[in-house]
């Protein structure tokens, strides 16, 4: 069962947390709609090379992952997405693609969009497409320690519905 050894690092370190299992799903955006949790509240876990160095940047499943803005953070030479066949041993214990944002339990950095950072919950695969994560931000933050940057740009719902908002003020 792929959530074990993240069930096992939040209990040892006594972490509330709620699992949700629904029926497989593949996207950020089919998980949304299975669990009715808004896309921006669920975190997605994008792997990227960082200086030729696997990283996990994490962002809003609603966002698109900015690799300009990523170099540019961390004073980086190159950014690159990484394809499923060249992280594909890096999780063991995962199904590809469903890893969880702890990069602490791969001994991978983790890279965060500062839009996740101001949400009091954060949800997330827990290492199978079954099943999703939801705990308190804070303790996130807490056993994690990710890097912190606004790496994510919006999508273009996301701007359709803040043109609408903006016009309706």
């Amino acid at each position: 069962m792929p959530v074990q050894r993240l069930k096992e690092f939040l209990d040892k370190n006594n972490i509330r947390y709620v699992v949700i299992t629904h029926s497989r799903a593949y996207t950020a955006a089919g998980i949304a709609a299975i669990t009715h949790i808004p896309g921006n509240e669920i975190a997605k876990t994008v792997m990227v090379r960082i200086d030729g160095k696997l990283a996990m940047a994490v962002i809003p499943a609603s966002r698109h992952l900015d690799l300009d803005a990523l170099r540019t953070g961390l004073r980086a030479t190159s950014v690159s997405l990484v394809t499923e066949k060249e992280f594909e041993n890096s999780f063991p214990d995962c199904e590809l693609g469903a890893m969880p944002p702890f990069g602490v339990l791969y001994d991978l950095p983790v890279y965060l969009d500062e839009k996740l950072s101001k949400d009091l919950e954060i949800a997330f695969n827990a290492g199978s497409h079954r099943e999703l994560v939801r705990l308190a931000y804070k303790d996130f933050a807490h056993l994690q320690h990710p890097q912190v940057m606004q790496i994510a740009t919006s999508s273009a719902a996301e701007r359709r519905e803040e043109q609408r908002v903006s016009s309706i003020l």
